[in-house]
This record gives structure tokens, sequence and C-alpha cells, in this order.
């Protein structure tokens, strides 16, 4: 810690520790956040908003478990679940407005049905069905991205061109550490620091990229850091922290919108599941070390600290679990139907005119 930069005079410096309000299990709650705000610069959000966040957490824990199992059961061709980043993934949701935009990837489907988007439409991609599944302008969502960090470029693009029509459209990329080792990740943010773009970047931080641990990636004192040379304002949060994930992202959301420029937020979570339903995380981690984060599980912390401020009762905890398990029920009576797909919008929305290629291959796929 200390050989690392400060924040002293130079404001887009993230804090030298993760920003953190919620204590870890055996630790003392003082009422009081822990670290990384010792200027006060983020507020304690609002207790509705909070008990919003837990009620989106605990569903959307439960529509990922459903989706694994449906992965199991050869009903999707593969699930990458996202147990124990559920607070990165409403965080995310929870600060944007609706006119803002959402840039997710592959892992993001609890960010996605947080936003509204209809569960077997978020999984669509996963089942194979579809490049997307539901419509990207009408959510305000761009479809979910595969290859790492190709879509930060596409959301600064985005972004500016927002607000070049005068709007105060927002966007917000999330993508893992290992994007952080693409160049298109490189790219997007050199580009959103010169133009000072309306753009946040959260890297969900979850210790592998695949079976590659963060420590053969970087040697940065954290990836927070990578936004320094571009003039990005960066920051680091405890990703398994509701309250404060969302008192930083709401204030790089709103200093985005207000003309502060692109910010890089780092949360520090971990992976507590397979990389996809098709890994064997035994072959590269240690069980030892999945064991040590259920400590700092981002459900439980938040749920122990309103519960402990009588903002969330034992009788509401039963009845958000009980809405869980109705949604997940629905997800699996719907995802257990044969879609019926019509081979032929493959070739939609590939030319805004159709070439005669692609009208010949029409012609042989309706048989005519």
């Amino acid at each position: 810690m200390g050989d690392r930069p400060t924040r002293s005079g130079t404001p887009w410096l993230p804090s030298e520790d993760p920003v953190r309000f919620l204590p870890r299990r055996g630790e003392a709650d003082t009422g009081e956040w822990f670290s990384g705000n010792a200027d006060g610069e983020y507020s304690l959000p609002a207790p509705e908003l909070l008990r919003s966040a837990y009620r989106k957490m605990v569903v959307g824990r439960r529509f990922d478990a459903q989706a694994t199992a449906l992965a199991r059961q050869g009903r999707l061709a593969v699930h990458p679940s996202s147990l124990g980043q559920e607070a990165c993934q409403i965080g995310a949701a929870l600060a944007l407005r609706p006119t803002d935009w959402l840039f997710p990837t592959y892992r993001d489907c609890v960010a996605l049905v947080s936003r509204g988007i209809d569960p077997v439409e978020a999984l669509t991609l996963l089942r194979g069905d579809a490049h997307c599944g539901y419509d990207p302008v009408a959510h305000r969502t761009a479809p979910q991205c595969t290859p790492l960090a190709t879509h930060t470029a596409h959301a600064t693009g985005l972004a500016h061109g927002e607000r070049l029509k005068g709007t105060d459209t927002v966007a917000l990329a999330l993508l893992g550490d290992g994007a952080t080792s693409e160049g298109d990740f490189h790219e997007a943010l050199g580009l959103a620091g010169v133009l000072k773009a309306p753009v946040v970047f959260l890297v969900q931080n979850n210790g592998y990229a695949i079976s590659v641990p963060l420590a053969a990636q970087s040697a940065a004192p954290a990836l927070a850091y990578k936004g320094v040379g571009y003039g990005v304002r960066s920051e680091q949060v405890d990703g398994n922290d509701a309250v404060a994930l969302i008192a930083v992202l709401h204030k790089a959301v709103e200093s985005a919108r207000t003309g502060g420029g692109p910010w890089l937020i780092e949360a520090h979570t971990y992976r507590m599941a397979a990389h996809t339903s098709a890994d064997d995380p035994s072959r590269y981690r240690p069980a030892e070390e999945a064991e040590a984060w259920r400590d700092r599980d981002p459900v439980e912390r938040l749920e122990t600290w309103l519960t402990e401020r009588q903002l969330l009762t034992p009788a509401e905890v039963e009845e958000i679990a009980a809405e869980a398990e109705a949604y997940a029920a629905d997800v699996r009576v719907r995802l257990a139907e044969d879609p019926y797909v019509d081979p032929s919008g493959l070739l939609d929305h590939v030319f805004s005119a159709p070439t005669p290629q692609l009208t010949e291959q029409r012609t042989v796929l309706e048989g005519r």
C-alpha cells in the first residue's frame, strides 16, 4: 500500500484502499464506512434504493442458479454464472436511468433482467437461438459481448454520439479483469479520455480470466490505475459491498453526465462458481480460496446490514425469497419449451438493402 501513488493533487487517482462501507463477517459494525472514503466523497445511498438492491440481488442469484441448472439439463448450451458478483450486476443497473445505455458481457444476465429484460430473452444467446434475444434499442442495452473488450469502444462511441446530439445519456460498460489486457480496452480508454466522453467502465475483477490469475495478467498495483495514463478518473471499490458500489457508481455516472468525463472503476469481487458450466475451476484454483471469499458474500452482507438497521424484516426476507423461487419456476417452465427459430432471420439486418447474394440465400432457405 505504501508504494502506491496518493490521490492528493491528482484527483483522477483511485483511493489507496478500495472504497468499502459494509463490514465483513466477524467484523464489528461501527455504523461508519470502513475505508476509501475518508474525505466523504461518496454518500450513503437512500434506504429504499438499498432495499431495492437487496430484492434484485436475491432474485438475480436465484435466476442465475436456475440458469446453471438449465445448462446442466441441456436446455442452455452453456451458462457463465455470476454467483458472488450480484452487487456489481445490480449496482450497475441501478446507477443508470432508463435513458442511459448498458453494455454487458456474456456473464451479465443478472444485470439484464434487473433492467427489465425478459429472462428468456436474456438467455437466448446462451441457448443459441440468436445473437441477441432482446431489442437493444427498446431496452437501451447493447447485445451481450462475448469477445473480450470489443464493446468498450462501442460504449465510448455511443456516449460521444449522444453528447453530440445534445442528450445527457451516459453509457456504462461492464467488463472483466481479463478484458483490461486487451487492446480494445486501451483504445477505448484513450479515446474516452481525449473526448471526455460520458462513459463509465466497470471492471468486475473476479480474480481470473478463465484460468489465468490476476498476478499473471498485470503488475499494476490495481487495475484501476490503468485509467490514470489516459486521464480517466479512476476508482477501486469492494465489489461485494453493494452499498459502496451503488455510492461510487452513482457518483461516477452523474459526474460523467454533467461533463466530468469518463470513469474507470475496478470492483474487487470473486467468481464463486466456475468460469462457465463447461469449466472445472478445481484444476487451477484451490477450494480454500473460494471458501475464504464466502465471508464477503454480497447478498448476506447487505441483508445483515439492512436487518440490523431495521430496514428489512424477517418477513420481508421470506417474501423476497418466495418471489425469487416463483421467478425461477417461471424461467424453468418457459425454457422447457422448444423455441421456434426461423433460419431466414440470419439474413435480417446484415445490410440496409439486401444484396443479390443475400436474396438468393433467402430464396434457398425459404425453399422457393
